[in-house]
């Protein structure tokens, strides 16, 4: 897991494990023009990132105040996701891929929804389902991260977001200026809220 610079076929086997234990996770996206804007997100909660196959992994997209990504990710698709092994032996793995945000209307929101089943989304805000096919994925070495523990999952996100409904949470959404639109004008999270389809069995 240390050599530098390896490209893999597949997430699978250690690669695959590394990636699910890492408690944090990191994303980048950007819009097309050179004028704008590159976002950079940290992701977390315990059980919101899924690997669906080989080549296919999918994260929970959480209320906030911003939805840059999912505006890149509408413009044009182009993400990477980046892990650090901030324990153990030094690896950095990134999947460069293409991303689709998936809203909870989409038909494919019961069936992507139930490979969550150890978090509770309604306590999030849940707004969409990031998926990434993956296009190249390699690891690198890690020797300039340092150790960091972790202590656990903040609970600060639940404490805001679990006392709204779908009513409340698109009206909160649409009083923030970059939800709806990015920063740099890009169509972002479609309003009104849709309501949220049941989950069905994986």
């Amino acid at each position: 897991m240390t050599v530098m610079g390896k490209t893999h076929e597949r997430i699978a086997g250690r690669l695959r494990e590394f990636i699910e234990t890492q408690p944090i996770f990191f994303t980048a996206t950007a819009p097309l023009s050179g004028a704008g804007k590159v976002n950079l997100s940290p992701k977390g909660l315990t059980g919101s990132f899924a690997v669906l196959d080989d080549l296919t992994v999918a994260y929970l997209d959480f209320a906030g105040s911003n939805a840059e990504t999912i505006a890149h990710l509408r413009e044009n698709g182009r993400i990477t996701l980046m892990w650090c092994a901030f324990q153990g032996p030094p690896n950095i793995v990134r999947v460069h891929g293409r991303g689709e945000p998936v809203f909870r209307d989409d038909p494919r929101w019961p069936g992507l929804i139930a490979h969550f089943p150890a978090i509770d989304a309604t306590l999030h805000g849940l707004r969409a389902i990031i998926v990434v096919r993956a296009e190249l994925i390699r690891d690198t070495c890690g020797y300039a991260v340092p150790f960091m523990t972790y202590d656990g999952d903040r609970e600060l996100h639940a404490q805001r977001f679990a006392r709204e409904d779908d009513e409340s949470l698109g009206a909160y959404f649409a009083k923030k200026d970059h939800v709806a639109t990015s920063l740099d004008g890009l169509p972002g999270l479609p309003l009104p809220l849709p309501p949220t389809l049941p989950a069905t069995h994986a």
